[in-house]
C-alpha cells in the first residue's frame, strides 16, 4: 500500500474526493487505513471514548498516546494530531507542543482550530516544518454551543476571511464544520488548498466523519 501524502491530497483538488474519518485505537485504526485518505486522531475522543461533555477537557498526555497507537497501526493513511484545547496559545508554545507531538507519535500533521487570530502560529510551524490542517467555522474547542455557523451576512464574510487567511498562512488542506452549504461552496471555490467537511456541503472536496 503505498502511504498517502500531503502532495496528494493537494492533488485531489476539485478532482476526487477526501476521504476522511477519525480513529483512536488500534483496532479502528487498522480497519479504515485501507478505505481512508487522511485518519484525524481527533480530540472527539473525550467525548467518544471518555464521556467528557466537551472536547476542551482533553489533554495533551492523552491525546499523544492515542496517537501513539494509531500511527503505529496505520501504514496508507496520511495521519493528523488533533491539537487540544490551550496547547497553541501562541506560536512559540504552539511550535514545543506541535513538535513533541511529531516527535513522539511520528504523525504526519497538525490540526488546529482558528482563522485570522492563529495566522502566525500556522506560518511558525509550517516554516519549522510542521504540516497544518485549519478548521474554521464551528469551533468546538472555543464554544460548546453547536449551532450553524454563516447564517448571517457577519459571520458569512467573516469565516470567508479566515479561509482565505489560513490558506495564504499555509494550511494544505482546511476542515470547514457546521456552517450553510451556500458559504462552504464558496469557501471551496476561493481558496487554493482542499476543503473537508463537517456537516458543511456536498461542495466541499472531501468530508469527515467521526467513527
Amino acid at each position: 500500500m503505498k502511504k498517502t501524502t500531503i502532495k496528494n491530497i493537494l492533488a485531489k483538488k476539485g478532482k476526487s474526493p477526501i476521504v476522511c474519518l477519525t480513529a483512536y485505537s488500534k483496532s479502528i485504526a487498522e480497519i479504515i487505513d485501507k478505505y481512508c485518505d487522511i485518519i484525524l486522531v481527533g480530540d472527539s475522543v473525550g467525548m467518544v471514548l471518555y464521556g467528557m461533555r466537551s472536547t476542551r477537557d482533553v489533554k495533551l498526555e492523552t491525546m499523544i498516546l492515542h496517537g501513539k497507537t494509531v500511527k503505529k497501526s496505520t501504514k496508507k493513511s496520511l495521519v493528523v494530531f488533533d491539537m487540544p484545547y490551550k496547547t497553541y496559545p501562541n506560536k512559540f508554545i504552539a511550535y514545543e507542543n506541535a513538535k513533541k507531538v511529531i516527535k513522539e507519535t511520528k504523525c504526519d500533521a497538525v490540526k488546529l482550530e482558528g482563522g485570522k487570530e492563529i495566522v502566525k502560529t500556522i506560518k511558525h510551524l509550517t516554516k519549522k516544518g510542521i504540516p497544518v490542517l485549519g478548521h474554521i467555522g464551528l469551533l468546538p474547542q472555543q464554544s460548546i454551543n453547536f449551532k450553524l455557523k454563516g447564517k448571517n451576512i457577519t459571520q458569512k464574510n467573516q469565516i470567508l476571511k479566515d479561509a482565505l487567511a489560513i490558506t495564504k498562512a499555509g494550511v494544505f488542506a482546511m476542515v470547514i464544520e457546521c456552517v450553510v452549504e451556500s458559504l462552504a461552496k464558496k469557501i471551496t471555490r476561493s481558496v487554493s488548498v482542499p476543503t473537508i467537511g463537517i456537516g458543511a456541503s456536498k461542495f466541499c472536496d472531501g468530508q469527515i466523519l467521526v467513527t
